[in-house]
Order: C-alpha cells, then structure tokens, then sequence
C-alpha cells in the first residue's frame, strides 16, 4: 500500500517536480495531503532517478513511485496539476519554459519558481510573460508561483495587516537571518556571493537583478494599494569576514563576503513607500549596527507606518531544525495548501491578489 493510499488520497491528480530544500518537504506535503493523489516525480539529479518518491520526501514507506529524469514523461501521465520546485534562480529562462509546457498541456501549476512569475507584469520582459499567459490560457490552466521571502511574508501579511489602516505611508518588510546552517551552495555561493571578494559581483547584485527578482513583490503590494510605482531602487553593502570560517555550504575565506544587507525600494510620488530588506549574516556577531532577528537565527518582520502604525515579527521554528528550516517548511506549506485554489483558479497568472485569503489554511493535527 502506497503512503497515498494510507492517507485516503482520492482527488486532485499531483505530478512533482524538484526535490531539493523546498522541494523535498513539498513532496512530503503531496504524499500526506488526503486530497492529492501523486502521478509522478521528476528529478534534476541523475543519482535520485529511480528512487521511490517516498524516500526522496524522508518518508517511511514505499509509494510505488520511482523518481524519472524525463520530464515529457511527467506531462504523459496527465496530472492536474504541478508542484514546480525546480531551481530557478540560476536557470530562470529555463524554467518558465518548463512551466509554459505544463500549462500549454492544461497542467496545473503551484509552485516555488521561477519567482519573477509571482507577479510579473512591469517586472519581467512583456514577451515573456505574454508566452506564459498564452500558453495558461490555450490550455485552460493556472499558475501560482509563491514562497516566504519573496512569498507571503511579504505579500500576504502585509495585506492583511493594511486591510486594518486608515491610510498607509509606508510598507517594509525584513528577513533578518543567519544563513550559516543553509546548504545549498548554489544559492550561497554563485548566486548571494558569500566567500567572494567585495570586488567580484555575484549574479544576485549585478544591476538590475534585485528590482527583478523583488520587483515581484513591490508591485504586487503597489497593485494591492493602488498606487503607481515611479522607479525602483537597489541599494547593496557587503561585510568581509575578519578571519577564516566554514559554514554548512562549505568554506568563508578571511576577506570573503560574510554578511550582506541589500535594500529594494519602491519609490511612490517621489518617496520610499514599499522596501524589502534582507540583512543575511554567517556570524550573528557581524554588523551589530545593522537589523537583529526577533529570535536567535532569523526572523522575518512587517513594518507598517501608518494609522495605525504595526511592528509585526514572524518567528518561524520546527521541531525538525532550526529557523533556515522552519522557513522552508513554510514555503513548502504554503505551496501544497495552495493546490486545491489554485485547480479551481481561471486560467492564466494568479496570485496572492487573486486567491481567496483562506488558500492555504493548513491542516489540523488530531
């Protein structure tokens, strides 16, 4: 018996794509979600091609279904719908078109990349997002793309604590975290720069980038209050670490960047009304000058000034690891309760606008 069938899964018809930090617990959610039945699993790593999906998702017992590399084999079975946790940061081209072919194939899409389709529109190029919505509309399918940070600590929350306000000045939203025990190298390293010299550019910081991949979020909470975006604005620092050190994704060499601090602004009728801001340490004693987490490790934060004003931490924990962990289990939460919304949605880019604010409620433990 499959760990589907123990859990009574019946319903919505599942394929999964990806199986890295969030990818892995999103399987999980899939494979105890009673109303998802999965069809398939794809797998970047030629290493996990054949492995059963149940014990890719660090589950106990046997599902029947082994892990492929062929991705036009998971269209082939037909799901409803994609969880789609690809990496996208690194490949993103790469990922909308994979994420155009399931919806051209009336495939369903929830998922945690590519982040700049969480709301694309004066964001991403125009072209680009039009082949997506073509491609949603001629197969009659949905897209959610959704997250923590881009994700609902800042579009989400934000919205429910401004439905509140008589007017709103301003919106910032924080992750404030110790990256030390993250893992993935691709992301700490290739694409945020820590270990590399001040004077090397990572992908994450060259020009551009960050109003691109936040850019996202500035207009879907411009778009939530109506108001117009002029410009959007980068600002970067980089702190070197004092000496040598080795953090989980591997080696930070003295000199090496070891904290970061980036803001995205977007500016309204010439003033800062909607930040993101990420200050990203290794060691929580570098820059003390800069924001501290409400709780050791990270936290994320919700600034509202206002009437009434709000300064709102989120304290993410788990009893399976520590706040880096908490944090994706959330994102991979979020992506799985979003499922049965997003079967239901009209065809095309949806997001947290369009999604009824209860998508996603979770589920009660008895």
């Amino acid at each position: 018996m499959s760990i589907g069938e123990e859990a009574g899964a019946v319903g919505i018809r599942v394929a999964h794509i990806g199986t890295g930090n969030v990818g892995r617990l999103a399987l999980a959610g899939v494979l105890e979600a009673p109303e998802c039945e999965l069809t398939g699993v794809w797998v970047s790593n030629a290493a996990k091609v054949g492995r059963d999906a149940g014990e890719l998702a660090g589950l106990d017992g046997v599902t029947g279904i082994p892990a492929t590399g062929d991705f036009d084999e998971i269209i082939a079975a037909r799901p409803d719908c994609a969880v789609y946790c690809a990496m996208g940061d690194t490949r993103p081209f790469e990922a909308i078109e994979d994420v155009r072919q399931l919806l051209a194939a009336g495939i369903d899409v929830v998922g945690s990349a590519p982040v700049t389709l969480q709301h694309p529109w004066q964001v991403f190029p125009q072209d680009v997002v039009d082949g997506v919505e073509q491609a949603a509309r001629d197969g009659g399918a949905s897209l959610f793309i959704t997250g923590v940070d881009p994700g609902f600590a800042n579009d989400l929350l934000p919205f429910a604590l401004m439905s509140t306000c008589r007017r709103v000045e301003q919106v910032r939203c924080l992750e404030i975290a110790d990256y030390a025990t993250y893992d993935g190298a691709t992301v700490m390293f290739d694409v945020m720069g820590f270990g590399k010299p001040e004077d090397e550019t990572p992908m994450l910081y060259l020009p551009g980038v960050l109003g691109m991949a936040w850019g996202t979020t500035i207009r879907q909470l411009a778009a939530g209050l109506g108001v117009e975006v002029d410009e959007i604005t980068e600002h970067v620092e980089r702190e070197p670490a004092p000496e040598a050190f080795d953090v989980a994704a591997g080696h930070i060499p003295r000199g090496g960047t070891a904290a970061v601090r980036f803001e995205i602004t977007g500016v309204v009728a010439g003033r800062p009304a909607i930040v993101v801001e990420h200050v990203t340490r290794l060691r929580e004693d570098l820059r003390p000058d800069w924001a501290r987490p409400a709780q050791p490790g990270g936290s994320y934060r919700v600034e509202i000034t206002g009437e009434p004003s709000y300064a709102v931490d989120i304290c993410p924990t788990s009893r399976q690891g520590d706040h880096n962990h908490a944090a994706i289990v959330a994102a991979a939460g979020r992506i799985v309760n979003a499922i049965p919304a997003v079967v239901a949605a009209e065809p095309g880019i949806r997001t947290t606008l369009d999604l009824p604010l209860g998508t996603g409620k979770g589920r009660f433990a008895a």
